[in-house]
């Protein structure tokens, strides 16, 4: 192994495009890993097990977070989701990046987990209010009630943008994506992601001993 993996947390209120930009990631880096959440709800037709979701029981659930198995979890409409720990863990320690398209609350606790050494959290802004809104009704998605939901929530969620390592506002998406892989080819060089360089460094000092 060259380098660990990253945990890449990409966070934003709906509408900044932070989907988008997840996608254009994972077709520039095949290799990096979407995290695959779990949840306590039933499949939805055409869902598969592993892939879309771990499917899994109330109380296999509980067993998980009450022995630190999930890196993240929260209650949503009577049900449970949450990131599971242990094959995030198996994908950094075999130096695959894994991605995680969360919000603030999930990112907090990620970055507080066990393996927040390796976290990479980035946060992205709307260029401005009546841009995020003009998105979100250019998707054609969402009544007009749904849409005023979001943009209610949105402010909330813009509040927590301190709490990231680094914050793009999307004024770009092309210019906001190369800023994404910027960010993320440096961090993969970062120090502590680069476990192979204490062998070279103790190699080089043994190559110096050698000229004596």
């Amino acid at each position: 192994m060259t380098r660990r993996g990253l945990l890449i947390i990409l966070s934003s209120p709906s509408g900044a495009g932070k989907s988008t930009l997840a996608g254009r990631l994972r077709a520039w880096d095949e290799t990096l890993q979407f995290s695959v959440s779990a949840t306590t709800r039933a499949p939805r037709e055409g869902e598969v097990d592993g892939k879309d979701y771990y499917f899994v029981s109330v109380s296999a659930f509980q067993d998980q977070v009450a022995n630190a198995g999930m890196l993240e979890h929260a209650r949503v409409f009577g049900n449970y989701y949450g990131s599971p720990k242990a094959p995030v863990q198996t994908a950094i320690e075999s130096g695959r990046d894994v991605l995680f398209d969360i919000d603030w609350q999930g990112a907090q606790q990620i970055s507080n987990s066990a393996l927040q050494e390796h976290v990479l959290s980035i946060f992205i802004l709307p260029p401005s209010i009546a841009e995020l809104h003009r998105r979100l009704v250019s998707r054609g998605q969402d009544a007009a009630d749904v849409i005023e939901g979001r943009m209610q929530k949105s402010w909330d969620e813009i509040s927590h943008w301190d709490g990231y390592d680094y914050v793009l506002v999307n004024d770009d998406l092309d210019n906001t994506e190369a800023q994404l892989k910027t960010i993320i080819s440096a961090e993969r060089l970062r120090r502590s992601q680069q476990p192979q360089l204490v062998d070279h460094v103790r190699s080089l000092q043994s190559q110096f001993g050698e000229r004596t």
